[in-house]
């Protein structure tokens, strides 16, 4: 069988746990996590860099840092992880769920200022693939209407946007490590501030409420309870797994690009026939090789084309079931004009396997069988 996904795995992970185990520190913050955060600030140029527990709890802080309220509304697309809607969904705001572009499967940035009332307060570009939303015209929107712009980078570490690099573009910004993202610590994420006058709320809401960090560093003789917050601190073993991927990080990158090109020429031909729909990478984006899907015409032939994959031995997926037509999005949010794009291209959508170190003998097995479907 060929996996979706494999978690990346370069070989110096065990050593690095070993020596957070050796070192008799493994809770949050200590010598791993530093490091990673610190390569985070470094790669990217964010303002500062917070490791969490996930992605999922990145955009919570992001939430709370942006002063989200009960009744707010915030912009997303609708074709998304739940993450980017239960961050706001747990401050009581109303996901506004807006229409994608067909093309890079990311919110439609012509849609987005329809979707604004009094109520709003935030907009949430979800880099789609690693592929970057358009950036210049959503943070001009957000900027007209004084509204955050919490960038939902989960797939898109590495990534870049004019040259920038995604998450960093917006007020917040935040990656996950997940074990089926590009570098993984299994579970685990990270939060990309713009504005340092956010830095000092971050650590007090990531530690629980309390002035800790300012402890550590001298500033206070102890600390104390001084506001709400939440655990939101990795263990160092995971960031110990995560910093031997941060090691790698280019010969990761490298490896990925270069299956997904091997799957994106193999299929130009399927393209030209019309059979099948390859990924659209815009001229100033620079993606990561997070994923490769592909589009089949229409629902009935892409549950047809995965079964045909299974049935030879090779797990494929399809991606998100829209947020605005799932129970719990019905119950908490509302979708903002037409739903053209969004479920029509989601029920087209499948992934092939795609992970660091697959085989090229596994690519040209999944391409051959993806050929003789359409054959």
């Amino acid at each position: 069988m060929i996996s979706f996904n494999i978690p990346p795995f370069v070989g110096t992970e065990l050593m690095h746990i070993e020596t957070a185990i050796k070192n008799h520190r493994i809770c949050g913050d200590g010598h791993f996590n530093k490091k990673c955060m610190a390569f985070i600030e470094e790669l990217t140029g964010t303002r500062r860099c917070f490791l969490t527990t996930s992605c999922t709890h990145a955009l919570e802080m992001s939430a709370i840092l942006a002063g989200i309220q009960p009744g707010d509304e915030v912009i997303m697309p609708s074709y998304t992880f739940v993450s980017t809607a239960d961050a706001f969904v747990l401050r009581g705001a109303v996901p506004v769920f807006v229409d994608i572009r067909p093309d890079t499967m990311n919110i439609d940035e012509n849609l987005i200022e329809d979707a604004i009332t009094e109520k709003t307060k935030a907009i949430v570009p979800v880099h789609y693939a690693g592929v970057g939303c358009e950036m210049d015209k959503i943070t001009a929107i957000a900027d007209k209407h004084k509204l955050f712009v919490i960038e939902d980078a989960a797939q898109a570490m590495s990534s870049k946007y004019k040259g920038k690099h995604l998450g960093t573009i917006g007020d917040f910004g935040s990656y996950s490590f997940h074990e089926t993202k590009n570098y993984s610590m299994g579970e685990g994420g990270a939060l990309l501030i713009k504005d340092e006058q956010f830095v000092e709320s971050a650590e007090i809401i990531r530690e629980k409420g309390t002035d800790r960090s300012k402890f550590f560093r001298g500033q206070v003789d102890k600390y104390r309870w001084v506001d709400f917050g939440s655990s939101y601190l990795p263990s160092e073993l995971n960031a110990a797994y995560l910093w031997a991927q941060f090691e790698k990080i280019n010969d990761i990158y490298d490896n990925r690009m270069r299956a997904w090109n091997r799957y994106n020429d193999a299929f130009k031909e399927l393209q030209k026939k019309g059979a099948l729909e390859l990924p659209f990478i815009p001229e100033h984006c620079e993606h990561n090789a997070h994923m490769y899907y592909m589009k089949t015409d229409d629902l009935n032939t892409r549950t047809k084309l995965l079964d045909h994959l299974k049935a030879h031995d090779i797990l494929s997926v399809f991606h998100y079931v829209p947020l605005h037509s799932a129970p719990a999005g019905l119950k908490y949010g509302r979708f903002s004009g037409t739903d053209r794009y969004t479920t029509k291209e989601s029920e087209r959508l499948f992934r092939l396997p795609m992970y660091y170190n697959i085989s090229d003998d596994d690519i040209d097995k999944v391409i051959g069988t993806v050929y003789s479907f359409f054959d």
